[in-house]
């Protein structure tokens, strides 16, 4: 036999309350629940509830979205800090005209999400200085804005890691972690050569993610010189399959968009 026990919030009842004992009231209530906005908005919202002719119900939706918008803006700048981004960029600064390659109907919509939504991959290829990692904190950024989690490192450092994890008996745990983010951000692949293990140990975290969470890599060489970082070819093989089954692959080019800044940088400083 099972009881139910319902409990019916009842409204204080008795003598009306001023509006300095209200104001009190409801200032400590706000504090006790936690509702930093709608608290330091209150007085604003009366004033304009006054003036517009507000209901009841009407003025506590204007508090309640207060609230719900504010934390939605602090949950975002929390997932963008938490990404560990080295540094902010974002896709309203790029240049397209200085970068031919990129296209920006391409870039717009992978702005979106929905490549993250699905765990699809993406590549970025090109030389230095041709964008790509400007490319890859600002679509980091765009998801994080969209909701979702996100976490950015560079190849070696993630191998490090991965490395120091095997040796300490903590491998399972921290390829977990990093599967618990939708979108792992990998760059700089393809700058140091990696020896098996290390190989080996990065296409777990690939094979843990694959079709299930996005992973989005900027390298700087072609998939046909990969044999060059992975130096095991039939693994090289495995990763570059991991990395662009159902993915998109974006070229960046040859021609460095930081060297022809400095040098137009340098020229006008020069008149």
């Amino acid at each position: 036999m099972s009881t139910t026990t319902s409990v019916t919030p009842l409204l204080r009842r008795g003598r009306p309350m001023t509006d300095e004992a209200a104001a009190a009231a409801t200032d400590s209530a706000l504090r006790r629940l936690r509702l930093p906005t709608m608290r330091a908005v209150l007085g604003d919202a009366i004033t304009a509830a006054e003036k517009g002719q507000l209901s009841y119900v009407g003025f506590l939706a204007e508090l309640l979205l207060a609230e719900v918008d504010d934390r939605d803006r602090r949950s975002t700048i929390r997932r963008v800090a938490s990404a560990g981004f080295p540094r902010p960029k974002f896709l309203d600064d790029i240049d397209y005209d200085a970068n031919g390659h990129l296209n920006a109907a391409t870039i717009n919509t992978l702005a979106q999400g929905d490549w993250v939504r699905r765990g699809d991959p993406l590549c970025l290829i090109g030389d230095s200085g041709t964008g790509k990692s400007h490319l890859l904190i600002g679509l980091g950024t765009a998801a994080a804005e969209k909701g979702f989690r996100v976490r950015y490192t560079l190849a070696t450092r993630l191998v490090n890691e991965l490395v120091e994890a095997a040796d300490e008996l903590q491998l399972a745990r921290t390829i977990a972690r990093y599967g618990r983010v939708d979108l792992l951000i990998i760059d700089e692949l393809g700058y140091m050569e990696l020896d098996k293990r290390g190989a080996e140990l990065l296409f777990q975290v690939l094979t843990e993610r694959e079709e299930k969470a996005s992973v989005a890599i900027a390298t700087n060489q072609p998939f046909s010189e990969w044999t060059r970082t992975f130096t095991d070819p039939r693994l090289c093989a495995a990763i570059v399959d991991r990395l662009t089954f159902h993915g998109t692959i974006i070229e960046t080019g040859t021609d460095s968009y930081r060297l022809a800044h400095t040098r137009q940088a340098d020229s006008a400083a020069q008149r």
